[in-house]
């Protein structure tokens, strides 16, 4: 079996359940943008077995496509219209236990930042578009992003955009996590920039290695506002972005540069990738002790 990559994110939803989510992953419409038709096709619903989840395909296609076919009267390659020619199709796993999804990457067709802004289009669509909103946030590696931030001589911005987590939170942005509940947001951004030498003090790189290296590392008092925003960005419920000098040169470090993937098949059985998914889905949770 040929095998792909499948990138690891969270559905941010507002203003939409997990059941409606899942209904209208099953009963999609087909949008169109450009010269292409979306949609979500080959869902198998298995939201109420034991491990629940929905499978699909975002599938992108042309509704007049054109292909080459054998003309065996003149035994010659001819170009003949095809209706709805599928172009490229990208299977996802949903669970909604994790509000988490594992979607393939396609070469030249739907890359790692494309099936975003597709899946949210169709879901959106949906409903209209009113009042709701269905972003798929990436999960960062948290080894991966220190790794890149060590590299940085000092920090010279911190910016990020998060929003309220389903089901799951972090219990290092636990404090974060509780300010937007108070105020009741559906989304909350954080910026922070310094002209200083010294650059910002932050301790994120901290916060991460110590609650890789063990998950009940308990911080000495809640991380400043701008660690918890990048913590919590970097866990799937937002984007955010470190800037910072290296080599006498600004360098930028989003959380979605060093997004979580795992490989598996190309063409999967469902209920196999629904449990490769989960079984990173889980890793994370219990390395970053996050809980509902």
């Amino acid at each position: 079996m040929r095998r792909g990559r499948y990138y690891l994110g969270r559905v941010v939803k507002i203003n939409l359940d997990q059941k409606r989510l899942m209904d209208a992953i099953a009963n999609a419409p087909t949008v169109s943008i450009g010269k292409f038709d979306w949609t979500i096709t080959d869902v198998v619903d298995n939201r109420n077995e034991d491990t629940p989840y929905v499978f699909g395909k975002l599938s992108k296609y042309a509704k007049e496509g054109h292909a080459t076919v054998i003309d065996e009267a003149s035994r010659s390659q001819v170009d003949a219209d095809v209706p709805n020619l599928l172009e490229a199709s990208s299977s996802f796993i949903y669970l909604p236990e994790y509000s988490g999804i594992a979607f393939l990457q396609v070469w030249n067709g739907i890359q790692e930042d494309v099936f975003p802004r597709r899946f949210k289009s169709i879901i959106e669509a949906t409903f209209d578009g009113f009042f709701v909103a269905c972003d798929v946030e990436p999960v960062s590696d948290y080894r991966a992003f220190t790794s890149r931030l060590k590299k940085l001589s000092y920090f010279t911005e911190f910016s990020a955009t998060v929003h309220p987590p389903n089901p799951l939170f972090g219990r290092l942005w636990g404090s974060l996590n509780q300010y937007i509940e108070h105020r009741n947001a559906s989304e909350v951004a954080v910026k922070e920039q310094t002209s200083k030498t010294e650059g910002l003090k932050s301790k994120i790189i901290e916060l991460m290695d110590r609650i890789m290296d063990s998950p009940d590392y308990e911080p000495d008092e809640p991380p400043a506002i701008g660690d918890a925003a990048i913590l919590m960005a970097a866990d799937g419920y937002g984007r955010g972005k470190v800037v910072g000098m290296e080599n006498g040169d600004e360098v930028v470090i989003k959380t979605s540069d060093t997004q979580k993937s795992f490989l598996h098949d190309k063409e999967p059985s469902p209920g196999e990738l629904a449990v490769k998914a989960k079984t990173h889905f889980e890793k994370i949770s219990n390395e970053r002790d996050m809980k509902h």
